[in-house]
């Protein structure tokens, strides 16, 4: 199991003290404005918690949410061209996370970082299929330890304006532990590879790096299936 972390992402410092700030100076201004202020900090605060994660024992087959929210679509659509990939659709399961879920990412699936590509582009809303193709994203493709194509795609949206990324190409990751966060809300998409058997549901609400979102089949459950 992959544990441990800060109640906090390292980012939290330097944007409530700049949300209390602000709230300073609105107090000044009017006690009305002071409260508003204080709520607008709270709010801030709770949008960085990074709460620690009991992630599944990991045999190789488990994947887990890279995020916290809910599950908008599962379909069958072709990766990130970005990558590289054959042109052959895949399972892909897409994430909305609202600006109150915890933002702080994490992997998906146990592996090497293969590839990384960041590309730029519109803030659509992240609900949208579109925006899988035309707003700001990172995708990054894992090779699993058994050899697998897992990849993750963080989309940014509406309100979200900022990718971070904690990896890089040739980092080995554990099964859940922390990638990266996007402010302030947006999507992940996870695409799946062949054989994959998906443990989850649209409008289910996913735990990152808790929540099994499918499991790899062995050799010998495949040739059974």
């Amino acid at each position: 199991m992959f544990h441990g972390g800060s109640s906090f992402d390292r980012e939290a410092t330097r944007f409530i003290t700049i949300f209390a700030g602000g709230t300073l100076l609105l107090g000044l201004m009017s006690v009305h404005l002071g409260w508003i202020g204080v709520m607008l900090t709270s709010w801030c605060a709770y949008f960085f918690r990074d709460p620690n994660r009991i992630t599944p024992s990991d045999d190789g087959s488990v994947l887990v949410s890279p995020a916290d929210g809910q599950i908008v679509k599962i379909g069958r659509f072709l990766p990130p061209v970005e990558l590289g990939l054959d042109n052959v659709p895949m399972q892909r399961i897409s994430i909305f996370m609202s600006i109150f879920n915890v933002h702080v990412n994490r992997a998906p699936v146990a592996g090497v970082v293969e590839r990384i590509s960041y590309t730029p582009g519109k803030f659509l809303n992240a609900t949208l299929d579109k925006a899988s193709e035309h707003n700001e994203r990172e995708a990054v493709l894992v090779r699993t330890f058994k050899g697998d194509t897992v990849v993750y795609v963080r989309i940014a949206g509406l309100i979200a304006r900022r990718i971070r990324r904690d990896i890089h190409e040739g980092d080995t990751l554990k099964l859940g532990q922390r990638i990266g966060i996007i402010r302030f809300g947006s999507r992940v998409d996870v695409y799946l590879p062949e054989g994959a058997v998906l443990t989850v549901d649209e409008g289910q609400t996913m735990v990152a790096g808790e929540t099994v979102i499918a499991r790899l089949m062995k050799e010998a459950e495949a040739y059974a299936v």
